[in-house]
């Protein structure tokens, strides 16, 4: 780990004992080695562990690395349906650590990083992948009024704002010309579904290994990395999570395309798509593959700004150079839908 990311264990457990109930130090913190974008460490003391995530250090794209976002999301949610950590401070001085940053209770359990799932049985694939559906419908049930998130982000026109966002950030880190990026910038906007009232909370990242899984059961018993939630639309997230039916495997980010999905006993895309429409009361889905190139996009751009990151040296992982390469073709997969 490079100095940049290094933390100063001794001052940080002075701060954390002023501020977090029964914190005692001494602690030592480890730098997880998986996420790109905001860093995320372990810290140990005698009695307890916890997991703190910060900005990056460095030049940041405006908006980005939202971690006072992710605090006060994951606060509104402590008492619904939604499984997730408990968020214990937010740190805004810069001062203490070099970033803003925010602690949160540790949970032990499994992360389940390929979404064919190669160490699981055919029942526990079907039952993992209801548990997802399960998840990502409790969290479009939220009411964000009642949870104290009604002024998380402007309700309507979500899609609108993200094709905007999202080409602005495209545009902040491009690196070379990519025709089927430059087609997605001008055909996603001219292609807009109508408005149809549906609001909810957007989780923004939400996939198989962003979820902790109980030791034993194939309960979530977290949803994780909250930077990108908002008030959205929730075909963003599904589609989101329904890009890995259209992804090859063994090219950075591991897809189901190819896959025997019965076989397996993992659901297909338009039974997982009609499981959560059948959970949130929902009508099927018109304009589909809109929703998936949006989300295809928009990843390309995350993945863009990844590389951006690597080439001025303040990336987070070692595998963003791969994370770069992802940038054309899922572009390409996107294209090739509409």
């Amino acid at each position: 780990m490079t100095d940049q990311f290094k933390l100063n264990d001794e001052s940080l457990a002075e701060y954390l004992s002023n501020v977090i109930d029964g914190f005692e130090g001494p602690l030592t913190s480890k730098k997880f080695s998986g996420g790109q974008s905001n860093p995320t460490y372990l810290l140990s003391t005698p009695s307890k562990k916890y997991v703190l995530r910060r900005k990056p250090p460095g030049k940041l794209l405006p908006g980005a690395h939202a971690v006072d976002r992710e605090f006060k999301v994951l606060s509104a949610l402590k008492n619904t349906q939604v499984p997730v950590a408990n968020a214990l401070h937010l740190c805004s001085d810069d001062e203490v650590i070099g970033s803003m940053f925010y602690v949160m209770e540790h949970k032990q359990g499994r992360i389940l990083w390929l979404p064919h799932l190669p160490d699981q049985s055919s029942q526990d694939r079907t039952e993992i992948y209801q548990e997802m559906n399960r998840v990502l419908a409790a969290l479009h049930s939220v009411n964000v009024d009642e949870v104290g998130l009604s002024d998380y982000g402007k309700q309507g026109g979500y899609f609108e704002r993200q094709i905007h966002t999202w080409t602005k950030q495209y545009r902040a880190s491009e690196t070379t010309k990519i025709a089927d990026v430059d087609k997605l910038i001008d055909w996603l906007p001219a292609n807009m579904p109508a408005e149809d009232g549906k609001v909810s909370i957007a989780h923004g990242d939400f996939r198989l290994d962003n979820m902790m899984f109980d030791e034993q059961k194939n309960s979530v018993i977290a949803l994780l990395d909250w930077e990108l939630s908002t008030i959205g639309h929730p075909f963003a997230d599904l589609a989101y999570q329904c890009m890995q039916y259209h992804l090859p495997q063994g090219q950075g980010l591991p897809g189901l395309s190819g896959c025997n999905l019965k076989e397996l006993g993992i659901p297909s895309e338009q039974e997982f798509v009609s499981m959560y429409c059948q959970r949130m009361g929902f009508s099927p889905i018109d304009n589909w593959n809109f929703y998936l190139a949006f989300s295809l996009f928009r990843l390309a751009a995350i993945c863009q700004g990844i590389e951006k990151r690597r080439q001025i040296g303040t990336a987070s992982s070692a595998k963003a150079a791969e994370y770069g390469a992802l940038v054309h073709p899922l572009a390409k997969i996107a294209t090739d839908l509409i």
